[in-house]
């Protein structure tokens, strides 16, 4: 039994060594007042998994910190989309 239980939490510890911290560029082209960059940074603070936000409003971008093992950056994209702020990776095609 002792093996069972210490397999399992050998298990459970090694997909936590999976999950790493990404970071992502998203640019935001609709933020162009000051209360915009609120809007984006409160709806990217509720995607579970998401560490920092930094928003830069003179380059319409959020910079983004995130666990990958608990989100994505389409999750974040379809974030700002539903606050009403499309977005997409910088560099991504246009």
């Amino acid at each position: 039994m002792r093996k069972i239980i210490a397999a399992f939490a050998l298990s459970a510890l090694s997909v936590v060594c999976w999950a790493a911290p990404k970071a992502v560029t998203l640019s935001v082209p609709g933020m162009d007042c000051a209360t915009c960059p609120i809007t984006v940074k409160m709806a990217l603070g509720k995607v579970p998994g998401v560490s920092t936000i930094e928003i830069a409003l003179e380059k319409r971008e959020a910079m983004v910190t995130f666990d990958d093992a608990k989100t994505s950056v389409a999750a974040l994209m379809h974030a700002t989309e539903a606050a009403g702020y499309p977005s997409k990776p910088v560099g991504a095609g246009k």
